[in-house]
């Protein structure tokens, strides 16, 4: 029996080994089988019962043939017949069969009566002519239906009490750290605590560029790893630390390193988690943050996107309301730094909206620096291309440092979304290995878009993108700040007919030459339709709304033009996004509006005598790229020649060319003339 016992035993373990689990017993499924019961009870017992008839029968049939025993009336509104037992065989056919037969005592038969006095009256009109033997007795009963009662009392409220409990319950599901969703979890933080059984893979090796913000961070969890070092010197550890930025730049993926480098526990949420639709919710679980937080100090809590509540009080645009926001924003600045102290708790927050925070969130003693995490170099882009691309089958030609320079302005998540486009890219040609096209294709996919192939394009309107697309780069290339063109297309992208990639220089600053260059190249399809064309398209909306806010910052923002002069009134700090007066007069305004419409103009008259100057390469240029549909920068230097880096090409000097230019041509007819 013994080795029966082991063996069954050896037996189970191998199925579980194996995977054949006993299933696990879900609390739903007693509910189920709960209601099933009940629905089987309900349909047996009410199934049970006496057949319905009608009072025709009763009269033409049930009594003439004297069938009936007796007749009951229940509550004055149903009346039940019981058969004699001679007749039961005669009505069987009509009874139920099986388990819904009704018993041979009886009731077999009802119906509803209207009203006892009219079925009393009915009655005795029947029986009238029938013998006192065969006169059929009427008897009364009340019966109370105490569950059918006590369920129409109860079940609304209960009906009501488990949609509540349901709705709270998906509300709060995962709140409390873990503690079980139910309606009491409300309130509670809905933080991920990260610890020494649940830790970040990330580290600062994962994290490639950004070395001054590194060292930031680095800081913080050297002075949570040996706080003497830092203290024996009388400094303090920093009570908060806000990453700034634009968006995919890696704040995120900062804080996950500091989370996977720390030994202390990390709690990590986002700022919305904090606002709900119930007033108080939020305060409370900032409130219940920083209570877990306390009693796991030291230790680093991080809130990402923390603009969603640490928005600047009074600035929102519902007038006078109660704002469930700023509620939370006053328990968390009384949280960070308030009469009760917190030590051991540093605060690592995340935002690329740094100028619409609160300034008293923004202050010393809540957030002691501000981090800013700033789109990557040249050398950064280099780095992060090496992190990403670990996981590719690359081509030996591939090398980061090419890639890097050709993705000027990219983010840590651009290059992450090029390298995996890349990839997706070569697969689709059926590849085994990732090359340097893959990678060009995968950039102007995700600058450009996709590509258009099979659109239908006129072949007018194909000629006069080619134009537009060849003023654009012609300019380019001939002034000295513009961006220098990599590649022009007439093929669609996206909602463009046609696009043009440059490689801007990597730039600090920017000069006012810098940004006049720009403006007359951006203005250079437009200039390239009307002298090849006589005629204008709207295929430059996007090219003027470009030089137009262009200009606008120009004299607005940078303090650019003479006659508005050393002005800017551009509000950094964001306190004036709500507000409805301009920071300057009408008179003002009007100066703005042409100064700014004049530096348009000027440049687009520029554009016009470039052109006109190279009226042959541009249009040679025009052609060649209606033949091949994609001019490489190549191409433009066997047109143009090598760019000159001279001064740029004024409005003032081109005409005096042209002028020079139609003199010369006139003293060479009229010395072939004399000839």
């Amino acid at each position: 029996m013994a080795e029966n016992k082991n063996d069954k035993e050896k037996q189970n373990f191998n199925n579980l080994r194996q995977g054949n689990k006993v299933p696990k017993i879900n609390v739903y499924w007693i509910y189920g089988a709960v209601i099933i019961a009940f629905l089987a009870i309900q349909w047996f017992t009410l199934g049970a019962g006496p057949v319905e008839t009608n009072w025709k029968d009763v009269k033409t049939t049930m009594l003439p043939n004297n069938d009936i025993k007796k007749i009951i009336v229940v509550n004055e509104k149903e009346a039940q017949i019981y058969l004699k037992e001679s007749s039961y065989d005669k009505y069987a056919s009509k009874l139920n069969n099986g388990f819904t037969a009704p018993a041979k005592a009886g009731p077999h038969f009802f119906f509803t009566i209207g009203s006892v006095d009219s079925f009393e009256k009915n009655l005795q009109e029947v029986q009238s002519t029938a013998t006192e033997e065969n006169k059929i007795g009427v008897e009364y009963k009340t019966v109370h239906n105490y569950l059918g009662e006590l369920i129409s009392w109860i079940g609304p409220f209960a009906l009501i009490i488990l949609l509540w409990w349901w709705i709270f319950k998906r509300m709060s599901k995962g709140a409390g750290g873990g503690g079980g969703g139910n309606i009491f979890n409300v309130g509670k933080s809905q933080a991920k605590v990260f610890d020494k059984d649940s830790r970040v893979s990330n580290t600062f090796k994962d994290v490639a560029g950004l070395a001054e913000a590194k060292q930031e961070v680095e800081e913080i969890v050297d002075f949570l790893k040996s706080p003497t070092k830092f203290t024996k010197l009388g400094g303090k550890i920093p009570k908060g630390a806000l990453l700034v930025g634009p968006p995919g730049t890696g704040k995120t993926l900062l804080a996950k390193a500091v989370a996977g480098e720390a030994n202390v526990p990390f709690f990590s949420m986002s700022g919305s988690d904090f606002v709900e639709m119930f007033v108080g919710v939020g305060a409370s679980r900032v409130r219940d943050l920083f209570k877990q937080a306390k009693e796991k100090a030291p230790c680093i809590v991080f809130i990402d996107e923390i603009d969603a509540i640490g928005r600047a009080r009074g600035k929102n645009p519902n007038f006078g309301s109660n704002d469930e926001r700023e509620n939370t924003l006053n328990q968390l600045l009384t949280e960070m730094d308030g009469f009760d102290t917190n030590s051991g708790v540093i605060i690592l927050a995340a935002t690329n909206r740094a100028d619409i925070l609160d300034r008293a969130l923004m202050r010393a003693g809540r957030f002691d620096r501000q981090i800013h995490v700033e789109l990557p170099d040249l050398n950064e882009r280099e780095e992060i291309f090496m992190v990403h691309l670990k996981p590719i089958k690359l081509s030996p030609e591939v090398e980061p440092a090419f890639l890097a320079k050709q993705t000027p302005g990219f983010s840590g998540a651009d290059i992450a979304n090029v390298c995996n486009e890349s990839a997706l890219i070569a697969a689709r040609k059926n590849k085994e290995i990732v090359e340097k096209q893959d990678f060009l294709d995968a950039v102007d996919r995700i600058v450009g878009g996709l590509e258009k192939k099979n659109k239908i394009i006129s072949v007018d309107e194909k000629r006069r993108i080619a134009y537009h697309e060849a003023g654009h780069a012609t300019i380019s290339w001939l002034l000295e700040h513009a961006h220098p063109l990599v590649k022009v297309t007439i093929v669609p992208r996206g909602k463009a007919l046609g696009a043009a990639w440059y490689l801007p220089e990597e730039r600090s600053i920017t000069t006012k030459d810098q940004l006049l260059d720009e403006m007359c190249s951006a203005l250079g399809g437009r200039a390239a339709e009307q002298i090849a064309f006589s005629s204008i398209s709207s295929g430059a909306q996007n090219d003027l709304e470009k030089v137009t806010k262009q200009s606008y910052a120009m004299v607005s923002i940078f303090g650019m033009s003479e006659k508005v002069g050393n002005i800017s009134f551009y509000d950094s700090s964001g306190q004036n996004e709500y507000g409805f007066t301009k920071p300057y007069s009408e008179k003002t305004a009007e100066l703005i509006d042409s100064e700014s419409k004049l530096l348009i103009e000027n440049q687009y008259l520029r554009a016009l005598e470039i052109l006109t100057l190279h009226k042959e390469g541009h249009q040679q240029l025009s052609e060649l790229l209606l033949e091949k549909e994609v001019i490489f920068s190549e191409d433009l230097e066997n047109v143009f020649g090598k760019r000159k880096w001279g001064k740029p090409l004024m409005v003032a000097e081109a005409k005096k060319e042209i002028a020079a230019g139609l003199l010369e041509n006139k003293e060479e007819e009229a010395a072939s003339e004399s000839a």
